[in-house]
């Protein structure tokens, strides 16, 4: 039985994301086939394999979104949805690029003191919705966007009193950072120029501190005790108030180092054209991995994979690259529903199972009993 057990599981746990990349699939094409777009084609642009230079350049981007996920993770697994991941890394990515720009410390000491700089300015970015969700109030939801406002304004303004404008280029952005406190890429994928982000071992950790806490310590169940039921957890002598700014202050830690494999591994510098929208895809990308550290690592190289891939559409079957944006959402929300589905059938399944052996137990019982 419980071999069967373990298999049913397993396939129940593969259903899911089967199932909403043949949801996604279908409905992808029917849009294609209704836009009168070459759907072939689409396809196998899609999926031919990628060269070399453009692997390097997925990676790159699963490494950034990977901890942008991550962030976003730690606030579901609380049943907290921290929609300021992208506020949060802007402020961090802003205040490690002037404290590191100064070159107060030699070399790695400057990249540490960046990355300290980074999460002290993300967490406490993100407490202050924790803050107002406890004494005021106010949800998350609000508050986060709302600050993800205020935070692309407020350092576009102090960006202009503290950037030094390029000779010849509308870009503004800080001082660059020293040549000592680049951190150099990784030759991870041979006979390419172009190297892995030297960070890339910082999401590696990040992941696995991830896994850690939340399943190896007294916190971790703590917190995740609160997100199933907070009734629960103040029963079980949970400080639920404590826990909600924690939960917040460690998803804006985390946040804080989003945009450090950009900051010290390609830009050297905080700029006007730092890229954007990290954390909103942080949100698909967690939700797509189902808050888990192995899942989300699969979500964010798929969603890479498909940014990267955007381009050759263009090139080679003449459709906007704005489909894979329509691929992603439908992807996104087609694993919502698949895994409701999937969990649903797996209750059944398992109130069946249940009823089977409390009926197989009873009938023993009824033929020994006295007429």
């Amino acid at each position: 039985m419980t071999g069967r057990l373990d298999v049913r599981r397993v396939l129940l746990a593969l259903a899911a994301p089967l199932l909403a990349v043949v949801v996604a699939f279908v409905v992808t094409t029917l849009i294609l086939v209704v836009a009168r777009d070459p759907v072939g084609q689409v396809w196998s642009t899609l999926l031919t394999a990628p060269r070399p230079r453009l692997v390097v350049a997925i990676v790159n981007g699963a490494i950034v979104y990977y901890i942008s996920a991550v962030a976003v993770a730690i606030g579901f697994r609380m049943n907290l949805f921290n929609i300021g991941v992208d506020g949060q890394y802007r402020v961090a990515a802003f205040a490690a690029a002037v404290v590191a720009g100064q070159g107060w410390l030699p070399g790695p000491l400057n990249v540490g003191l960046g990355l300290a700089v980074a999460m002290v300015a993300g967490g406490l970015w993100a407490g202050i919705a924790g803050l107002l969700k406890i004494y005021r109030g106010v949800s998350e939801v609000i508050s986060t966007i709302m600050l993800n406002a205020i935070a692309t304004f407020l350092v576009a303004f102090l960006l202009r009193k503290v950037a030094v404008e390029g000779g010849g280029s509308n870009v503004v952005s800080t001082r660059p950072l020293p040549e000592s406190s680049r951190v150099p890429g990784v030759p991870l994928v041979p006979g390419v120029s172009r190297h892995v982000y030297g960070l890339v071992f910082l999401a590696l950790l990040v992941g696995f501190l991830y896994w850690f806490v939340l399943t190896k310590t007294r916190f971790g169940f703590d917190l995740r005790a609160t997100g199933a039921s907070e009734s629960a957890a103040i029963a079980s002598g949970v400080k639920v108030r404590r826990m909600v700014v924690t939960s917040m202050v460690l998803s804006g830690v985390i946040a804080g180092l989003v945009g450090m494999p950009l900051l010290f591994g390609q830009d050297y510098a905080y700029g006007s054209t730092f890229q954007p929208g990290l954390g909103f895809a942080g949100i698909a990308i967690a939700l797509l991995g189902r808050n888990h550290p192995v899942g989300i690592g699969f979500a964010a190289l798929l969603w890479a994979y498909l940014e990267q891939q955007s381009n050759a559409l263009q090139i080679t079957a003449g459709v906007s690259d704005k489909l894979v944006g329509v691929i992603q959402g439908v992807i996104v929300l087609s694993v919502v529903i698949a895994y409701e589905l999937v969990r649903r059938a797996g209750v059944a399944l398992e109130q069946r199972r249940v009823a089977s052996i409390l009926a197989a137990q009873a009938a023993p019982a009824a033929e020994g009993a006295p007429v």
